[in-house]
Order: C-alpha cells, then structure tokens, then sequence
C-alpha cells in the first residue's frame, strides 16, 4: 500500500432564507443547496441527501471506468443511479439503505462473466461508498448492445 495521501476539502455556509453554498478547492462554482422539500427547502436546490448519493454514483462510474481501463475491458456505456430512502427513527431521521444501479452496456455475451466481476470489484473498492456507515446494496444490470465501446479512454466503433 502507497504512503500517499490526498487531502479534499468542501466548505459549506448558510446564506439567507433557506439556501445556503457549499465549495471546494477542486471546482470552479459553488454548489447551491437547501434542505429537501419536506424539511422546509426550495424546489430546484441539491440537497445534502442529493449530493451524498450525487457523490455515490460519481465515485462508482470513476471506479469502474478506472478498473476497466487497467483490465483492458472494453465497454460500451455506463448508467449508475443511487436511490435511498429516508425514514423516521428513534435517534433521528436515517438512511435505511443507499441502492445503486449499475446499467452496463457491452459489446457481447462473452464478456458478460468479466462485467460481472468488475461491477462487483467497483462496489467493494468504491471510496465513497467504504465511507458510508449503510454499505450500498447493488443492482446490476448489464446489456448486451451496439454501439461505441470505450476503450483505454477512447470512444470507437
């Protein structure tokens, strides 16, 4: 294992009303966001409950496409979607679990075994979703299809 270490940092403050602004170092524009809806938040503004799931799929999709990349697995897209609920509990409101959704499409039966296994390998590796407290149930779905497969970052037919 690498001495590597990689420092992020977000900062978020409550501008008025019922909005408030989250930034980072790493991105040019500050996130604009609100409690959600039933907690008294504008329609139209991320939530936190948003942007951890947001943050969930993204670390996924990077995840996979970088072990895809370094096994040489050529693929042709990749929808991922996250999905919780939230509920009511004796200690507060929580998560009662984090769902995420892997739509795989590759260019032919053979490698469905292959995808499989990433998908699997992308779940257990994903940093995000080894910090959440609530592991992420995955579903996956992989399709057999035509069209532009992605190979070592670059599209081709």
């Amino acid at each position: 294992m690498s001495d590597e270490q990689y420092s992020h940092r977000a900062v978020a403050w409550w501008t008025s009303g019922r909005t408030g602004l989250a930034k980072c170092n790493s991105a040019p524009n500050a996130i604009h966001f609100t409690a959600p809806p039933e907690f008294g938040g504008l329609e139209g503004r991320w939530t936190p409950e948003d942007l951890l799931l947001g943050a969930a799929a993204g670390c996924f999709t990077t995840t996979f496409h970088s072990i895809a990349r370094s096994s040489k697995f050529d693929y042709i897209d990749l929808e991922v979607e996250a999905e919780t609920t939230v509920q009511k509990a004796e200690t507060g409101y929580t998560f009662n679990d984090i769902t995420i959704r892997a739509h795989l499409t590759v260019p032919g039966e053979e490698v469905r075994d292959q995808a499989l296994r990433i998908l699997e390998k992308t779940r257990d590796l994903c940093l995000i979703s080894r910090a959440l407290a609530t592991r992420p149930k995955l579903e996956m779905q992989v399709e057999v299809g035509k069209g532009l497969a992605v190979v070592n970052n670059t599209r081709r037919e």
